[in-house]
């Protein structure tokens, strides 16, 4: 219940969400081995804004190789190579250099690997970390590692269990010193009167992240932690309500602090998977819930707002906040994998004093699956002086009895430089893709 409603994200590689053979790893349990072989082309464009840098022009080919163990194992190897075609400064030579120029681009080459399950003891993940909440979800929640266009780490976390506890432990980077933290959650009812018969109902968790700052580009190091304490108050087939409360803080940092209060509710069916929460925040001296959020990485040079510095030692406003956010996947033929024929992440929080934060992503199948359409969408500090947005938009169309697939992206970037700024930028691709997913 608290373990995998909460907080384990698994192979949730949201964006691209309709890409068919990451599919291989979430399988239901089987016994017997598979492996999946895919290799994508096409012409991938990265495009400076205006006065800014030269328009850089690639051929990108991605081949991808997935080999399936069941529920306890699973490995999937790749990484995009972009051959330069176009553009660039003196002395840019074939491959593009900022896709391998340290060691945390190195960790690209996994895109997931897995060892455990949910019901193991021990559970181990790497890979590409996106739209990733820690469990309770009050410091890091919808984090992506990937945001910042030229770095491309892997990172990992690890969820073992010990009687009345469960823990998580992540690393945005497991080859870098960044972002680290861990949760620890107490099943309060199973200290009291032993093994209970649905665990985790009555919890109490202590979660702690610190970012070193010291890959990826350097930044101000930060420190966040925060007590939560969870109640299930109503429990029936397919349903599950519970409440919440907790207080956090700076360690070090006086003054700061925060608190929150909500409710939350699960519903889960065949054919619909359904998660909603609301929460009411209190944030002083600095301090915010979801702080390592969706735009972190590029926070972390620059926070969005009129303040110029990261947001690490940016000002925020005391006051309070609503936040809500809800994650639906729906398939019309009880479909078993990960993606469905619709599946929707969307969060919202507004503050007091006037600003809105927005991320969401949306996916669609038509066709029998043949057509994918993709969206995501971020928009930070809206309402306010420095307002930050992306975007961006995948379209998969399969062909030949879904062997062969064409497809087509693009968005908005944002490049962080020496000097911690954000440049703008753009990108599009279009290619051919083939596997044998069907």
């Amino acid at each position: 219940m608290r373990m995998t409603r909460s907080g384990a994200v698994l192979l949730c590689l949201v964006f691209p969400v309709v890409a068919w053979a990451d599919d291989v790893l979430e399988r239901a349990p089987v016994r017997a081995w598979h492996s999946l072989a895919r290799l994508e082309a096409t012409t991938l464009a990265f495009q400076p804004s205006a006065g800014v840098g030269t328009d850089e022009g690639f051929v990108q080919v991605d081949p991808t190789f997935i080999l399936d163990g069941g529920a306890e194992f699973g490995i999937s190897l790749g990484a995009p190579l972009r051959l330069r075609l176009w553009g660039g400064s003196g002395g840019t030579g074939l491959i593009r250099r900022e896709d391998w120029d340290n060691l945390s681009d190195f960790g690209q080459v996994v895109r997931a690997f897995k060892l455990g399950s949910d019901n193991a003891p021990v559970g181990v993940w790497f890979g590409a970390l996106e739209s990733y909440s820690l469990l309770s979800a009050h410091l890091v929640r919808r984090y992506s590692n990937r945001l910042n266009p030229d770095y491309h780490p892997a990172g990992g976390f690890l969820t073992g269990t010990l009687g009345p506890l469960y823990t998580q432990a992540f690393a945005s980077d497991v080859l870098g010193a960044r972002l680290m933290g861990a949760e620890v959650v107490l099943d309060v009812q199973h200290v009291l009167f032993g093994q209970p018969p649905e665990p985790g109902r009555y919890t109490l968790a202590l979660s702690a992240v610190h970012d070193w700052g010291r890959a990826g580009g350097r930044a101000p190091s930060v420190m966040l932690a925060h007590l939560d304490g969870t109640a299930v108050v109503k429990v029936s087939p397919g349903f599950e309500a519970h409440l919440l409360a907790g207080w956090g803080g700076r360690p070090g940092v006086g003054g700061a602090w925060g608190a929150v209060v909500g409710l939350g509710a699960d519903a889960l069916t065949p054919t619909l998977d359904l998660r909603l929460r609301l929460e009411v925040r209190r944030q002083h001296g600095g301090f915010r819930q979801g702080f390592f959020g969706p735009d972190y990485e590029l926070a972390r040079f620059r926070a969005a707002g009129a303040d110029d510095v990261p947001v690490a030692e940016a000002s925020f406003p005391d006051g309070y906040s609503a936040f809500s956010e809800a994650e639906v996947g729906w398939d019309a033929v009880s479909y078993g994998g990960l993606y469905k024929h619709l599946k929707l992440s969307l969060g919202v929080e507004a503050f007091s004093w006037g600003r809105f934060d927005v991320d969401g992503r949306v996916a669609a199948q038509f066709f029998a699956r043949s057509l994918e359409v993709a969206v995501k969408g971020l928009a930070a500090g809206m309402g306010q002086p420095g307002a930050r947005y992306l975007g961006a938009a995948e379209v998969r169309w399969r062909f030949l009895d879904g062997k062969l697939y064409a497809l087509g992206t693009g968005g908005t970037l944002l490049f962080p430089t020496m000097e911690g700024a954000l440049r703008p930028g753009a990108f599009a691709s279009v290619g051919l893709g083939v596997d044998n997913a069907r």
